[in-house]
Protein backbone atom coordinates (compact mmCIF):
# COMPACT_ATOMS: atom_id res chain seq x y z
CA UNK A 1 0.00 0.00 0.00
CA UNK A 2 1.36 3.40 -0.90
CA UNK A 3 1.71 6.27 1.55
CA UNK A 4 -0.90 8.42 -0.22
CA UNK A 5 -3.58 5.73 0.16
CA UNK A 6 -2.87 5.39 3.86
CA UNK A 7 -2.78 9.18 4.25
CA UNK A 8 -6.22 9.47 2.61
CA UNK A 9 -7.54 6.82 4.98
CA UNK A 10 -6.18 8.70 7.99
CA UNK A 11 -7.51 12.05 6.69
CA UNK A 12 -10.99 10.57 6.44
CA UNK A 13 -10.57 8.77 9.74
CA UNK A 14 -9.57 11.87 11.68
CA UNK A 15 -12.22 14.10 10.09
CA UNK A 16 -14.97 11.50 10.59
CA UNK A 17 -13.82 10.52 14.07
CA UNK A 18 -12.90 6.84 13.61
CA UNK A 19 -9.11 7.31 13.79
CA UNK A 20 -7.21 8.84 16.69
CA UNK A 21 -4.14 11.00 16.20
CA UNK A 22 -2.10 8.45 18.17
CA UNK A 23 -2.76 5.82 15.47
CA UNK A 24 -1.41 8.14 12.77
CA UNK A 25 1.63 9.00 14.88
CA UNK A 26 2.38 5.31 15.47
CA UNK A 27 2.11 4.64 11.72
CA UNK A 28 4.42 7.54 10.96
CA UNK A 29 6.96 6.31 13.52
CA UNK A 30 6.95 2.92 11.79
CA UNK A 31 7.31 4.52 8.35
CA UNK A 32 10.27 6.65 9.51
CA UNK A 33 12.09 3.49 10.58
CA UNK A 34 11.30 1.46 7.45
CA UNK A 35 11.47 4.10 4.70
CA UNK A 36 14.70 4.15 2.67
CA UNK A 37 14.74 7.96 3.00
CA UNK A 38 12.34 9.52 5.51
CA UNK A 39 10.31 12.39 4.08
CA UNK A 40 9.56 15.64 5.91
CA UNK A 41 5.92 14.76 6.54
CA UNK A 42 6.95 11.49 8.21
CA UNK A 43 9.25 13.26 10.63
CA UNK A 44 6.76 16.06 11.28
CA UNK A 45 3.92 13.67 12.14
CA UNK A 46 6.24 11.59 14.33
CA UNK A 47 7.01 14.68 16.40
CA UNK A 48 3.30 15.53 16.94
CA UNK A 49 1.37 14.88 20.11
CA UNK A 50 -2.05 13.23 20.51
CA UNK A 51 -3.80 16.63 20.62
CA UNK A 52 -2.26 17.86 17.33
CA UNK A 53 -5.07 16.62 15.05
CA UNK A 54 -5.12 19.68 12.79
CA UNK A 55 -1.33 19.70 12.44
CA UNK A 56 -1.37 16.01 11.57
CA UNK A 57 -4.11 16.61 8.99
CA UNK A 58 -2.07 19.36 7.36
CA UNK A 59 0.97 17.07 7.10
CA UNK A 60 -1.12 14.18 5.74
CA UNK A 61 -2.29 16.48 2.96
CA UNK A 62 1.34 16.95 1.83
CA UNK A 63 1.94 13.23 1.20
CA UNK A 64 2.77 12.84 -2.47
CA UNK A 65 1.32 10.23 -4.79
CA UNK A 66 -2.08 8.94 -5.83
CA UNK A 67 -4.38 7.01 -3.55
CA UNK A 68 -5.42 3.57 -4.73
CA UNK A 69 -9.24 3.67 -4.66
CA UNK A 70 -9.60 -0.10 -4.24
CA UNK A 71 -7.21 -0.26 -1.27
CA UNK A 72 -8.75 2.86 0.28
CA UNK A 73 -12.24 1.40 -0.05
CA UNK A 74 -11.05 -1.84 1.59
CA UNK A 75 -9.54 0.08 4.53
CA UNK A 76 -12.72 2.09 5.00
CA UNK A 77 -14.92 -0.98 4.70
CA UNK A 78 -12.87 -2.71 7.40
CA UNK A 79 -13.84 0.19 9.70
CA UNK A 80 -17.48 -0.06 8.66
CA UNK A 81 -17.34 3.10 6.53
CA UNK A 82 -18.65 3.28 2.97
Amino acid sequence: MNYRTKAEYFIQGITQGFVEATEVIAWSDEVVVTAPTPEDWMLEISSCGPDDRMVILSHLNTVKGVADPVELAALLKAKGIG
